[in-house]
């Protein structure tokens, strides 16, 4: 882990040059300012862990900084210092955001205690608001069984869950990328830090833009405040990207320069700001087929590669199934309040013999269902409902006298767009172009028909 950051204001050059050689001494990185100026310009750009800011400056004094600081960034701690400390300058000087006050002449020792003291207030803090984010229905293992595809993939795991670098998981919809995303950040060197989810599917270039980097005052219309980005919201953390192989290609050089440079801009800003992220990325799709068609940048697909994952589908490692169910059954059982259920050896039976074109999630769903509409304690057949047969049912059309056969409008459209998917290798992004349909239309369209774009070609050309 990177060292912490701390800026020092002072426009008093022994004092400052001494806090600074002490702090490095003792193993920080710091920055220096002498004036507000220069104070706003690296508290925006350096992204300090810990502010100590001498009151009284050349251009002004902390109190003038204090509120453009609290707009940008409104959990930095702040060490306020000064040679006329008085009760009322302390109290205006909370009041404005400052969280400790010090009066000169300053013992080191002192300062590197409530350094240390608001370092650990502000890590228990992104402990607590990462802790309450966690969703309970995420709670199962991602290695669960004894396949040998998923004891490879705890294996992998296991040896770069300490790394830095870049991971991306590939797997179909529904297999646990995100269970294994939280798993590594949960296990590694910033575990005590925040966890960031951020979707990329089916959101406008704009809205990723504003959501993920922030946006300055008066970026664009109706931005009546400045606002942190999910990137700053992860400093020091974990930054988990889902289905980045719909991320808008115009955005992807931003994520890049984060990546190498550990920079990026808000949106509306004109100067740099630093950001220390470990970043996991996740994807259904063939990021190298996507990078032929110049959907996916080739350099930043080379970047988020370092380290690859593949979780295996359920139906290639059906030997799991099974233990799988068991815990779902007892883990859904207690969040409902419903008692100890178990599963019938008729419904082992049948939940075996299903294929799971949506994975784990697909099987979390009909258990969590099965419960609620069960008679007894023992799940039995008649309590697992399926969504296969009413998709065969659904594709197979009405048959004519003359053997021709006629589909319903809805039907129609579903499998054109099936056909659209497969032409494009899976492609949402792509096939939203060939149908001339917005992103997030086209999302609309495939949760309407209950399209699994990375099952989608498969399943029309069993049909």
């Amino acid at each position: 882990m990177p060292s912490h950051r701390i800026l020092v204001v002072d426009d008093e050059d022994t004092l400052r040059e001494g806090i600074l050689a002490y702090l490095r001494s003792n193993g920080f990185e710091v920055a220096e300012a002498r004036s507000c100026a220069g104070a706003r310009e690296l508290f925006q750009s350096f992204k300090p862990d810990v502010a100590v800011i001498d009151y009284l400056l050349g251009d002004g004094n902390a109190l003038d900084l204090l509120p453009g600081i609290r707009e940008s960034d409104p959990d930095t701690p702040i060490l306020i210092l000064t040679s006329h400390g008085s009760i009322d300058l302390a109290v205006r000087a909370m009041k404005e955001g400052a969280d400790q006050f010090l009066t000169k002449p300053l013992e080191f020792s002192a300062l590197l205690v409530l350094i240390r003291r608001a370092l650990e207030k502000e890590r228990v803090r992104r402990k607590l608001a990462a802790s309450r984010s966690r969703d309970s229905r995420d709670s199962i293992e991602p290695f669960l069984g004894t396949s040998a595809a998923i004891r490879q993939l705890a294996s992998d795991a296991g040896r770069i869950v300490k790394a830095e670098s870049p991971v991306l998981i590939q797997g179909e919809t529904g297999t646990g990328k995100s269970l294994l995303a939280r798993w590594l950040h949960n296990n590694g060197p910033r575990a005590d830090e925040a966890f960031v989810e951020f979707n990329c599917a089916g959101l406008s270039r704009e809205l990723v833009e504003t959501e993920f980097f922030g946006h300055e005052r008066g970026a664009f219309t109706g931005a009546v405040a400045a606002k942190m980005g999910l990137l700053e919201v992860a400093h020091r953390g974990t930054v988990f990207l889902d289905e980045l192989g719909d991320m808008d290609v115009q955005i992807q050089p931003k994520l890049l320069k984060v990546l190498e440079e550990k920079r990026f801009r808000r949106v509306g800003e004109l100067r740099d700001r630093q950001v220390d992220v470990r970043l996991i990325a996740a994807t259904h799709q063939d990021l190298e087929a996507l990078v032929k068609q110049k959907l996916f940048r080739a350099d930043l697909f080379f970047r988020v590669s370092t380290i690859p994952l593949v979780i295996p589908p359920l139906r290639d490692r059906i030997e799991d199934l099974i233990p799988l169910a068991h815990h779902l059954v007892s883990e859904i059982a207690i969040d409902l309040g419903a008692g100890p259920i178990e599963l019938s050896r008729d419904a082992e039976q049948a939940l075996a013999g299903y294929s799971w074109p949506g994975n784990i999630r697909e099987l979390r769903n009909v258990l969590e269902r099965a419960i609620l509409l069960r008679d007894g304690v023992v799940l039995t057949p008649r309590n697992l409902r399926f969504a296969a047969p009413a998709e065969q049912n659904a594709g197979a059309g009405v048959l004519r006298e003359d053997g021709d056969t006629h589909f319903t409008l809805a039907e129609n459209e579903r499998r054109h767009i099936v056909r659209v998917l497969e032409s494009t290798g899976g492609s949402v992004v792509a096939a939203a172009k060939v149908l001339g349909l917005s992103r997030s239309s086209m999302y609309e369209r495939l949760k309407k028909h209950s399209i699994d774009p990375s099952t989608a070609a498969a399943s029309l050309r069993a049909g």
